[in-house]
């Protein structure tokens, strides 16, 4: 047998095994996969145009919210030829639901991407994150950059910016209050459910009914609150550790009238990029994609296509 077909066996072989990783199946008219990585955890994924033969695109859903933002932006880039892949990360896949908080560190978040990107096989993907989901696409940008195309970064700036606002700006100061709140153990659980989730409800501003109710299936579940806060519970907000530089090639959305991001560290984060850089500022809330979908996805498409 001679190499080239030695080698063919082995692409094969491998494609087999990651194949054997993923269950693919369809539910209210979205296409979905479990995709089964180490540690004994399962994240269920929203998916669009898997077959298809263009790059990769990942998306990552922030607080309190989970891949069905993402939506309306699967089919949209899938038809572009993208394969897309949006999971509901650690804390909201079911199967992926550890109840300790030292389980929610950035760096496990992360790698909870990358092992979902070597489950498709993805060696480099294009990043889209919001909220949370923006803050894992920024530690991702940096400590693993050799894997990322391009990053769309939605809502939330640079964390050493953003770290460095929290501590000093005095409006950034105001508007994270919440986040003190949200540290605590078992309070925050016990506020949003009351009055049958109302108060958790009343984040949604932007989002219709069915985007509700889908997300109730998943908030109403068994523990999936409380590790959804332990990604506030397992942060350190006056960490001396720093993400640095970013090199990948970034597009910044930030919209204006953000009740949680004020505009200092949205400003602050170019100091950061040695890579090229596009910062876009909206007349939007913190819900962006769905406050305009045409907007967001245009400008989201547009930094993609470049590289």
């Amino acid at each position: 047998m001679n190499l080239n077909k030695i080698f063919f066996l082995i692409v094969i072989t491998f494609a087999k095994m990651n194949a054997q990783n993923i269950k693919y199946y369809s539910e209210n008219n979205e296409d979905f996969a479990d995709v089964y990585v180490e540690d004994n955890l399962v994240f269920t994924c929203r998916v669009a145009g898997i077959d298809n033969t263009g790059p990769t695109i990942i998306l990552l859903h922030g607080f309190p919210e989970t891949s069905k933002m993402w939506s309306k932006l699967l089919p949209f880039l899938s038809a572009k030829n993208y394969r897309v892949i949006a999971p509901d990360q650690r804390g909201y896949s079911s199967g992926a639901r550890p109840l300790k908080v030292k389980d929610y560190s950035a760096h496990k978040l992360a790698q909870d991407v990358i092992n979902i990107a070597n489950s498709f096989g993805a060696k480099k993907f294009h990043l889209v994150g919001h909220d949370w989901g923006s803050a894992i696409g920024w530690y991702l940008s940096a400590f693993n950059k050799n894997r990322i195309i391009s990053y769309s970064a939605l809502a939330v700036p640079h964390l050493d910016a953003f770290g460095d606002a929290i501590l000093n700006d005095r409006i950034q100061k105001k508007k994270s209050t919440y986040i003190k709140f949200f540290r605590i153990r078992f309070l925050p659980e016990i506020f949003f459910k009351m009055s049958n989730y109302a108060n958790l409800k009343r984040i949604w501003t932007s989002s219709d009914d069915q985007e509700i109710n889908s997300y109730m299936s998943v908030f109403s579940q068994k523990n999936a609150l409380k590790t959804a806060l332990h990604w506030y519970r397992a942060t350190k907000l006056n960490s001396p550790t720093k993400i640095g530089d970013i090199h990948v090639p970034t597009l910044m959305i930030y919209g204006k009238k953000d009740l949680a991001i004020g505009e200092k560290a949205v400003d602050e984060t170019k100091k950061y990029m040695k890579g090229p850089y596009f910062l876009k500022k909206t007349n939007l809330t913190h819900w962006l994609i769905q406050d305009s979908f045409e907007t967001i996805s245009k400008e989201i498409l547009n930094h993609i296509k470049k590289y």
